[in-house]
This record gives C-alpha cells, sequence and structure tokens, in this order.
C-alpha cells in the first residue's frame, strides 16, 4: 500500500454562531489575530472567518447572523471531536486559569499529563479546548515529537505507566549525546 504522507495540520474549521461571537472569543479570549473572511465557496450564505492559532496555521469558524451560540457541550460519542490542544508558553499557562476564569470560563485548572501542563475549558459554542504546555525544550535540532518518541520507548522499556520527567531527561540526554557522537564532539 501507497502512504499518503502528511506534512502538519493546515487548518481546522469549526461551525460558529454569529459573526461577532467568533471574533469576541477567538481574537478577544485567546489572542488569535483575525487574518481575513470571505464566503464559504460551497455555501455563500455561510461566512468563512480565519484565525492565526500563533504558528501560522489556521482556525477558521463558518458563520451565519441566523446561527445562535449555544454552549451546551457537544456530544463525546465515537466519531466526534473531543478536544483541540493550543501551545502555549508556561508564562501565558501560569495565568491562563485565571484570565479564563475573570473573562467569564470556567476552566480544570492545572492538569498534569506527565510531560505536559493542560488546562480545559469550553468555548461559547460548547467545544472542549486545551491549552497545553511542554514540560520540556527539546534539544536543537529535535522537535517536542522526537523527544517523546525517544521518552515513549524508556518508559516501556522500564515498564513505566506514563511518560514522566525522568523520562525526558534521560531523552534529551541520549539524543544530546548521539548528536555531539555524530558531529563529533566529545561527549
Amino acid at each position: 500500500m501507497t502512504v499518503t504522507q502528511t506534512q502538519g495540520v493546515h487548518h481546522i474549521t469549526l461551525n460558529g454562531a454569529d459573526r461577532q461571537t467568533s471574533i469576541d472569543f477567538w481574537e478577544g479570549i485567546l489572542g488569535m489575530p483575525f487574518v481575513f473572511e470571505q464566503p464559504n465557496l460551497d455555501a455563500p450564505d455561510v461566512n468563512h472567518l480565519y484565525f492565526d492559532p500563533g504558528d501560522g496555521r489556521l482556525i477558521t469558524i463558518f458563520t451565519n447572523e441566523a446561527w445562535k451560540a449555544d454552549r451546551t457541550p457537544n456530544p463525546n460519542q465515537v466519531g466526534t471531536l473531543h478536544h483541540i490542544a493550543f501551545i502555549v508558553s508556561r508564562a501565558v499557562y501560569t495565568q491562563a486559569a485565571a484570565r479564563l476564569k475573570e473573562a467569564g470560563f470556567a476552566n480544570s485548572g492545572d492538569v498534569d499529563r506527565g510531560f505536559m501542563d493542560s488546562l480545559y475549558f469550553r468555548e461559547p459554542l460548547g467545544q472542549l479546548l486545551e491549552l497545553a504546555c511542554y514540560k520540556f525544550d527539546p534539544p536543537v535540532g529535535f522537535t517536542h515529537a522526537e523527544v517523546l518518541r525517544r521518552a515513549h520507548h524508556i518508559r516501556v522499556e522500564r515498564g513505566d505507566y506514563n511518560i514522566a520527567d525522568r523520562h525526558l531527561a534521560d531523552a534529551i540526554a541520549e539524543m544530546t549525546r548521539e548528536r555531539a557522537i555524530a558531529t563529533g564532539n566529545k561527549v
């Protein structure tokens, strides 16, 4: 079988309500710059808003002035979207719970995920969102995914339940050592 290789997420599109609800939340609360809008080319009565989540990719929202905001949580069923996670810096993460609460958004508070810290909340239309902050920086030239892949292998070899700081530290040390050897630097 020939693989169709992806190169990353291009964009995520959500169904919104009215235009202003989306702008107020995505730009006003999450600080995603509003990039542009145009009609939905498949449904001209629907507007299509584009926001930059911080990495130059796009979050897009379909809106229609006749659609009303409904905060009912989205269904948690097979085949439905559970949540979308956005990466944030440690500085933003430490302020997020209080800032969301101040803006009227209840949230989970800090949740330790072993290799990252998470905070969950629902946007104005009931979609669960996560603000995620890695607990580590990858060595220069490596990605978070590469460190996590290595940490996972270390965790499995040791029979541990989940990735923890010790697995990350050992993965980073191994990767740094291998890079030094490959480049001819002393270890």
